[in-house]
């Protein structure tokens, strides 16, 4: 299988070398001075190199390959082909539009065909395509994907409930609203039944803590 066929935003392409350290720290020393600020004065002189460490951590999902972590799978399920759902996934992400937060959690349910997979895996999955600039939509269609073509249970259901800073804290400023986004697959696609066990198990969103 190719290793990025469900990958649609791949790391950059490896001929072209990286920015080094210095060019970023002045890039952000630019981008303080533009704000109205000064770069060197005491409480901003570490901001840049602050802030290149910030964006390895925040971006560090183009460093791996989201079908390798699923590739470990068990088969002794003692006839095991019930639904199985992971609900409340925490991620943080950034909005490649502007590079705002996206603060939400992710649904992840499967239906197993013969073998299944760790459930930190279903976690690791979300985790390495939020650390990429992104959109809701994108995340949402990568995470269900990924876990059909690697696994290829019977079915896969992800649903995503997330806060977009770009709107809550810039823009339109309207804090308090949430986007919910899913994607179904395969029998959750194809029969009604198994898409509102699915959706009854997560709840909705009233029924949840806030974001």
């Amino acid at each position: 299988m190719d290793k990025h066929i469900s990958d649609s935003n791949p790391p950059p392409d490896p001929g072209t070398p990286a920015p080094e350290l210095t060019e970023v720290e002045e890039a952000v020393r630019t981008l303080i001075r533009w704000a109205g600020e000064n770069p060197d004065r005491e409480g901003l002189v570490e901001t840049p190199a602050r802030v290149a460490r910030s964006w390895k951590e925040y971006f560090s999902g183009y460093g791996h390959d989201p079908a390798a972590i699923l590739e470990r799978t068990f088969q002794e399920v003692a006839g095991y082909d019930e639904m199985i759902v992971l609900r409340d996934i925490r991620f943080e992400s950034f909005c490649e539009h502007h590079i705002a937060p996206i603060i939400g959690r992710t649904h992840i349910a499967y239906l197993p065909d013969k073998k299944v997979v760790g459930i930190s895996k279903l976690a690791r999955i979300v985790e390495v395509f939020s650390r990429r600039l992104q959109i809701q939509e994108k995340l949402t269609a990568q995470i269900s994907s990924t876990i059909s073509q690697v696994l290829q249970p019977k079915g896969v259901a992800v649903v995503i409930e997330a806060t977009h800073h770009c709107m809550t804290t810039r823009g339109i400023h309207k804090p308090g609203t949430v986007m919910v986004t899913s994607n179904m697959l395969g029998a959750f696609r194809d029969s009604a039944t198994t898409r509102r066990e699915f959706l009854a198990m997560i709840g909705t969103p009233q029924t949840r803590a806030p974001l």
